[in-house]
């Protein structure tokens, strides 16, 4: 006898066999035990999930000879025909070989007829949703009211492609795809009966390259089989798989814990020189570092026969989370960008740099040289020169600025719509300057300029608010303005504390801010309105009396069109 491969031999057979769709066989045994049957089922969900086996199980249970039950007895005729697939009155239909609307007349004028043996006549249609709309037309009416020894069973991958006038003619069920513990589990019992050895890892790469699907885990299995030759083991399924061994990316983490960039580079090259899939490596980073995030905040989540728990508890507390988190978003960016990246290898140690550059245990500045983030202070007992104290105070500076651009990066990276990026150069360089700058701000005064200042803050959201804002009167503490009835909705708590804070910031000093409703509407909006009419006016004017413009009228009968008029 022939080979046959192990998602056909296993099969399930009956519901009790089924695996990972517990809510589905549920509703259809209660069902089928409390004789509420329905005419037409629908059986969503992606590949190798169970949707045809299923629909299998239930065309028995309506068939089986012992009566309509919710456990068939796999012995009689009905049973054993139809697991054979050679059940008269089983009519399985592939749909996307048979989309057009005659192939489907043909079926339903012999749906009138009664069984030939059995006790009703299922029809098993497979992706339902390739079928033409005239074919769906054809299949209403006989789908809405079929004869009572008629059963519709409709299975798709997509069901957003079936009508909506088909969906509410059938229960549906949608199938879930299915949790590794799932498939690690099937695997097991299916490789203990079929003597074969195996080892635990090699069954989690393959329920976890299966994505879900029961059929791809068998069909894995399979090839794993052939390809260790008789045994299922770690090594020959990763390189059967093209998978990441996981020792690689223990060995970059802790790199990146010890700033170590060589250590980093050689890990990238050993892997570009067995040929690894390195979107593959960062698809597999990003798992693990979720995993070790897991099991920071929740270690008791951690399955105890995970090959790689020991080293994840241990790494969960070695990793500080905020740093955990920056690589976790940092790998998930290397992977979605990987494409643009000029290869593969460019991408994936581009990431490793960056996570390399962001680890906030140092920080670069401008002269490459690194910067110990601590305050440096001199021995007690060592007199204070006025050069070392200003290199102190320099330094506690530097230290203070570093944290604050470090914190800002972490919840940059936590952000997915922001880019990461650092000023910590710029403002190293300048110390000095900044700190003359504030000395300078703490003697400023508002000079009467309230669209000058609105210019020169940088205020966000509250900008809005302060551009329809009309000055009516100041003072060396305070600054009142005037908000036009239009406008009154920015006058929001949030907008006035941003504007106040902006302004104090900029001055150095505490100055109140007082808003009320109404003025003369002269509000730097207004102005900048004006100032733009004013542009777009003498641009129009411009070129309607240059002399060119003027001869193509005259000699060619141009028409201006003054919306494609902007001003320089």
């Amino acid at each position: 006898m022939s080979y046959q491969v192990l998602a056909r031999k296993w099969r399930p057979k009956s519901f009790d066999t089924l695996v990972g769709q517990d809510h589905v066989v549920r509703a259809l045994t209660n069902a089928l035990m409390q004789n509420r049957l329905h005419h037409a089922y629908l059986f969503t969900g992606t590949r190798g999930v169970g949707k045809t086996t299923l629909a299998r199980i239930l065309a028995k249970s309506l068939n089986c000879e012992t009566g309509v039950t919710a456990t068939p007895c796999g012995i009689c005729a009905a049973c054993t025909e139809i697991d054979r697939g050679r059940f008269v009155d089983l009519i399985e239909v592939d749909a996307a070989s048979n989309t057009q609307v005659d192939a489907m007349r043909d079926l339903l004028d012999n749906a009138q007829y009664a069984p030939t043996s059995g006790r009703f006549k299922v029809y098993i249609i497979d992706e339902v949703h390739m079928l033409s709309k005239s074919a769906f037309n054809a299949m209403l009416k006989t789908l809405e009211e079929p004869p009572a020894h008629v059963k519709f069973i409709l299975a798709t991958t997509d069901p957003q492609k079936v009508p909506v006038t088909v969906l509410s003619r059938c229960l549906q069920f949608n199938l879930r795809q299915m949790a590794s513990p799932f498939i690690i589990g099937h695997l097991q019992n299916i490789l203990i009966q079929e003597n074969i050895v195996y080892e635990p890892t090699a069954l989690h790469l393959i329920a976890r390259a299966a994505a879900g699907s029961m059929r791809d885990a068998l069909s894995l299995t399979d090839q794993a089989i052939a390809y260790g030759g008789q045994t299922v083991n770690e090594a020959e399924v990763r390189a059967m798989l093209g998978a990441v061994d996981q020792s690689y990316l223990y060995q970059i983490i802790d790199a990146l814990l010890a700033n170590d960039g060589n250590a980093i580079m050689t890990g990238a090259k050993i892997m570009q020189e067995r040929s690894l899939s390195f979107e593959a490596a960062l698809n597999d980073l990003a798992q693990l570092l979720h995993q070790i995030a897991v099991a920071q905040m929740v270690p008791n989540s951690i399955a105890d026969d995970l090959p790689e728990r020991a080293a994840i508890i241990s790494l969960a507390e070695k990793i500080p989370a905020e740093t955990l988190q920056l690589y976790y978003q940092i790998a998930l960016l290397g992977r979605r960008d990987i494409a643009l990246a000029p290869d593969e290898f460019a991408g994936f140690t581009m990431s490793l740099l960056r996570m390399l550059a962001f680890t906030p245990n140092e920080v670069t500045l401008a002269n490459n040289n690194k910067v110990a983030l601590k305050p440096t202070t001199p021995p007690a007992s060592a007199p204070m020169s006025k050069v070392t104290a200003t290199s102190a105070l320099q330094s506690n500076v530097i230290h203070s600025i570093a944290i604050k651009e470090l914190d800002q990066i972490v919840e940059q990276a936590n952000d997915p719509n922001e880019p990461l990026r650092t000023n910590v150069e710029a403002n190293s360089a300048g110390v000095n300057q900044t700190s003359n700058e504030d000395a300078s701000n703490n003697t400023k005064s508002f000079s009467g300029d309230w669209r000058g200042l609105v210019d020169e803050l940088k205020l966000g959201l509250a900008r809005a608010l302060a551009q329809q804002c009309e000055l009516m009167s100041y003072d060396e503490h305070s600054i009142s303005l005037s908000v036009p009835e239009s406008q009154k909705h920015l006058l929001s708590p949030n907008y006035q504390e941003r504007l106040s804070g902006a302004i104090t910031q900029h001055y150095g000093k505490k100055i109140r801010l007082q808003f009320s409703i109404g003025g003369t509407g002269n509000t730097p909006a207004k102005q900048m309105s004006q100032e733009k009419a004013h542009a777009q006016a003498n641009a129009e004017t411009a070129i309607e009396e240059d002399s060119f413009v003027q001869a193509l009228i005259n000699d060619f009968g141009a028409q201006i069109i003054p919306n494609s008029i902007k001003p320089i």
